[in-house]
């Protein structure tokens, strides 16, 4: 059984017919083509496959579709303005926060949301809202370096 949905991801209205069974993963990469949501565990344990709805983080691998029809879907593909890159990821560029780069989208998203919410955060707690974001490669000390940049120059600061 299939169902139309129209949803409205990083801006833009997206009408798609997907198989009720579907999961917001797989329709965001393989019926939207949004490859920068990854796969990770597909169990909800990994924090791979983060993107934003209404700007909260959401695991897009427990999600379904239909759930989120009428609501504000966030990409990695949705940070940057136009060539401009948003100052997270401007900032995990520049410090080498990302190393083999799986984890990054969902980081940088989740990373995205914390700083709306809380604009100074301290390292405790980027800690804890990246928690569920899990890095095999890194320490996690760059990523952490990089978040407090971004909040650093997202108020203001010359860094």
């Amino acid at each position: 059984m299939k169902t139309q949905l129209a949803l409205t991801v990083n801006g833009e209205i997206r009408d798609v017919i997907v198989p009720v069974h579907k999961t917001l993963l797989e329709v965001l990469r393989e019926d939207l083509n949004l490859t920068g949501t990854k796969h990770g565990c597909e169990l909800g344990e990994c924090g791979t496959c983060t993107i934003l709805v209404d700007g909260e983080p959401v695991l897009s691998c427990l999600a379904l579709p239909v759930e989120c029809q009428g609501r504000q879907i966030k990409t990695v593909e949705g940070m940057a303005d136009g060539g401009r890159l948003h100052p997270l990821q401007q900032a995990f560029a520049e410090l080498g926060a990302a190393q083999c780069g799986y984890c990054t989208p969902g980081i940088l998203l989740t990373a995205e949301a914390l700083l709306a919410e809380n604009p100074t955060p301290t390292r405790d707690e980027v800690r804890v809202a990246l928690a569920g974001n899990l890095c095999r490669c890194t320490g996690y000390t760059k990523i952490l370096d990089a978040v407090e940049l971004a909040a650093l120059r997202m108020r203001g600061a010359r860094v």
